[in-house]
């Protein structure tokens, strides 16, 4: 074991209180477990303790908010720096498959059962119920609209944060268990959910919400102004070069897109918040990375409208002032009157979060005020036979929350067929 991963693996206290696991981990990973067996370097089975919660530690240890959720809760934290959970979780990854281990090693085999289950979308969170049910011998078949699974993991997430080595790795793991895949198969173009709900004992939506939304202001519609989601997503990149460009939101998707947009040679990449800098969803890291490659950042601003004659001219500003709302937790932005102000630039890109598709209001489930499909405790929908997770049921938009809807979805079918 190398020196630094040694020095990290040693700093853990190994709690009995476990806040890290029982608090800060959507998948309640057993994380003071795995690292002990790190530190006895038997890399396989911290793999194993990691692989009875979930199907993708390479990934989450890479990109899951660690310092929001098992980082922050670490009892290390409180006085000094946490342990450094997510890169011990994907140095287990990367280490038991350089040693040839893959995640079939973690289970018994068992023989197939007459039972069949359609997963619908290979995204975190499909990926996940379909590997806790595979593993359990159910005979379980993805549908996934594009030629490749993994969903926005696969192009939603810049390379210089997920190498697409690391899915390609967990999606070949995670098929090994013995699931089939229907490529280019899209839900509403390709078949219904009346179609297969014949040829199966149940089904898993997990088809992703990621139509960009907008902010309903004047001129969103010119050429120039795009959705951060879908930008990622298809990789459908304008020219940059010489260009200015403001992103707008908070997030990690926001983050992803000034920092693609920077890296592909933009002039000057601007990410304009309406609120402070400590009120940004994205974690500090993202935001500090963004900063150091030199994207620039308006806090306390706000769009007001976006100008130009067909294509994006110039975009309208106000600045903002914070205050406390009545009911509301967290101070909120209000516009200060007269601070509007106009800058020239070429490309604009909303990542203010994500809605489903237009086709989800037609599928016969019951949708909640958001748009998201209504689930129950169980992961079930109005139709009994179909479950759903992920983005599509409103879960909170991280992979460990993705992934535990898929994996409690599987637990639930498990029971109920």
């Amino acid at each position: 074991m190398i020196k630094e991963v040694e020095e990290k693996v040693n700093y853990c206290l190994n709690c009995k209180v476990k806040p890290c696991s029982l608090k800060g981990c959507p998948l309640n990973n057993h994380i003071p477990d795995f690292i002990q067996a790190l530190k006895k370097e038997e890399y396989f089975e911290a793999y194993k303790i990691l692989s009875e919660t979930t199907v993708l530690p390479g990934v989450c240890g890479r990109i899951c908010p660690h310092e929001k959720q098992c980082q922050g809760s670490c009892v290390r934290g409180i006085k000094g720096e946490p342990v450094s959970i997510g890169e011990l979780e994907a140095y287990t990854f990367d280490k038991v498959h350089e040693l040839g281990y893959h995640l079939s090693d973690c289970y018994e085999k068992v023989e197939k059962k007459d039972k069949k289950v359609a997963v619908l979308g290979g995204g975190p969170a499909g990926l996940t119920c379909a590997a806790f049910l595979a593993k359990e011998g159910i005979q379980v078949t993805i549908y996934e609209k594009y030629d490749y699974l993994g969903g926005l993991l696969m192009f939603g997430i810049p390379n210089f944060r997920l190498p697409k080595e690391i899915v390609e790795n967990t999606v070949k793991d995670i098929l090994d268990l013995g699931i089939e895949v229907k490529y280019q198969q899209e839900l509403g173009k390709d078949f219904t959910l009346k179609d297969i709900e014949k040829e199966y004992d149940a089904i898993f939506l997990s088809i992703g919400a990621n139509c960009s939304s907008k902010m309903g202001v004047e001129g969103e519609d010119l050429k120039g102004v795009y959705g951060g989601n879908e930008l990622l997503e298809y990789n459908l990149h304008p020219n940059y070069k010489g260009k200015k460009v403001i992103v707008t939101g908070g997030g990690n998707v926001a983050m992803d897109c000034a920092r693609t947009i920077n890296r592909l040679g933009a002039k000057e990449v601007t990410v304009v918040y309406r609120r402070a800098e400590e009120q940004m969803p994205a974690e500090k890291k993202e935001i500090q990375d963004a900063k150091t490659e030199g994207v620039k950042f308006a806090f306390q601003n706000n769009i007001v409208k976006i100008l130009g004659n067909e294509k994006v001219e110039k975009v309208e500003l106000i600045k903002t002032k914070l205050v406390q709302k009545e009911g509301e937790s967290r101070l909120s932005p209000v516009n200060i009157e007269n601070s509007n102000y106009q800058v020239d630039v070429a490309y604009i890109v909303m990542a203010l979060g994500s809605k489903p598709q237009e086709y989800v209001k037609d599928l016969g489930l019951e949708l909640n005020k958001w748009g998201n499909i209504q689930v129950d405790e169980e992961y079930k929908t109005s139709n009994p036979k179909v479950y759903a997770g992920g983005d599509l049921a409103g879960m909170k938009g991280t992979v460990a929350w993705a992934a535990k809807s898929g994996r409690e979805a599987a637990k639930n079918i498990l029971k109920n067929i």
